[in-house]
């Protein structure tokens, strides 16, 4: 295993004292002892798709690829169990064998199971949540060794707290999620102009399951982007011309996600839904006074419904999201430092996976439930062994907490 870690676009690099890739469950407390006997950090990496030095460490950095594989499936419950190192491509095909399929999925689908649940991923649909809001019971390794399997029966305050755990209350070894059906979908893409798009707003995010646009700041046009059950939906946009060869029909799984070739930096924001027209229009003139020249890359709009996850970006309220995209080989940081006060002008929470500068006296006044989070954190994880710099400036915590 190469002892360099790098993210998927390149933009955070770093070299751990270890690598690893515990075979079991019981190999990965063995290793967490051990590291909390000799005051050691343990961070758990997905698939390196988060910008953010989440999994930092200079201590042990774990994968969990070899923890994979889905358990108990019930179609009529609705739930199944699945092993955290899974990616989340592998989760659809696997879920289906058994006529199961996750409410929603992201624009990609090469992020591990596990961080996408860690920070908070989330695809796009007014009525539909964020993917870790469905879950419902946890296998995980805690900060001193112990293996736990914790549901929200047993304890519902550390579920809500685990829906976006960002890897500090345990390394996560199984998830339980409520599921659907398999379903099949139909994708449309159509493209207008802007402010054809926005004027009909409203109509496109509550008239499609899944609805979000691009905006193009070099030519002010619009892809609108609709998936619908067969049947149901917008049939028709009248203001845009759909183009035929970006319709596709099939399995949830293959349809929602997107290949994606071309690798970028991402600061992405959520926003009170009710806030998100005005904001993306700030941005928008922003965008075209200062940044056109430099910024050919698009800019994403999506909207996620409410949820009870305590460090969720949708937590409590009905959200609409705004993505910068800029090419990683091109400047970026510029560009999202001057954009960044708009979103929290209108009350936006950061992706904690993308670009932000928020610490914890930043973030705390954005989460109503920030300290029960903390105090659950502390439970499972006393001596701060999942606890990289970065994490304890996010968090707020003392280096001798």
């Amino acid at each position: 295993m190469e002892k360099e870690f790098s993210n998927w676009s390149g933009s955070m690099r770093f070299t751990p004292g270890e690598r690893t890739a515990p075979r079991d469950e019981a190999e990965l407390a063995e290793l967490v002892r051990r590291a909390a006997e000799r005051k050691i950090t343990v961070r758990p990496a997905g698939a390196g798709h988060s910008s953010q030095p989440l999994v930092a460490t200079e201590g042990i950095l774990v994968s969990l690829e070899h923890i994979k594989g889905l358990e108990s499936p019930d179609l009529e419950a609705r739930e199944a169990t699945l092993k955290a190192g899974m990616m989340l491509k592998e989760t659809g095909g696997a879920l289906l064998e058994h006529g199961l399929a996750m409410e929603n999925l992201g624009d990609v689908d090469y992020q591990a199971l596990v961080g996408a649940v860690g920070t908070g991923t989330h695809g796009t649909g007014r009525h539909l949540k964020i993917l870790s809001a469905h879950l419902v019971e946890v296998g995980l390794v805690t900060g001193t060794g112990e293996i736990r399997r914790v549901s929200i029966a047993d304890d519902q305050d550390f579920i809500q707290a685990a829906k976006v755990s960002l890897g500090v209350l345990g390394i996560f070894t199984s998830m339980r999620l409520r599921l659907l059906p398999a379903y099949r979908l139909h994708r449309r893409e159509c493209c207008t102009h802007i402010d054809d798009c926005m004027a009909n707003l409203e109509q496109l995010m509550e008239d499609n399951r899944n609805f979000d646009f691009y905006w193009y700041p070099r030519s002010d046009l619009a892809r609108i982007r609709t998936m619908n059950l067969p049947g149901e939906g917008m049939q028709d946009i009248p203001f845009a011309r759909c183009i035929r060869e970006k319709e596709k029909f099939g399995w949830s799984s293959e349809v929602i996600p997107r290949e994606r070739h071309l690798k970028f930096e991402e600061m992405e924001y959520s926003l009170p839904l009710e806030a998100g027209p005005a904001c993306f229009q700030e941005v928008r003139k922003r965008v075209k006074e200062r940044h056109r020249k430099q910024v050919c890359w698009r800019v994403l709009y999506r909207t996620v419904a409410a949820d009870d996850a305590f460090l969720s970006h949708s937590s409590g309220r009905d959200t609409a999201t705004i993505s910068l995209h800029q090419n990683n080989t091109l400047p970026f940081q510029e560009y999202f430092d001057d954009i960044e006060p708009i979103f929290l002008a209108y009350g936006g929470r950061p992706h904690w996976a993308k670009k932000h500068s928020l610490n914890a006296k930043r973030l705390e006044p954005l989460y109503p439930m920030w300290s029960r989070f903390l105090e659950i954190r502390s439970r499972m994880d006393p001596e701060g062994v999942f606890l990289n710099p970065y994490l304890k400036g996010l968090l707020g915590i003392d280096a001798g907490a």
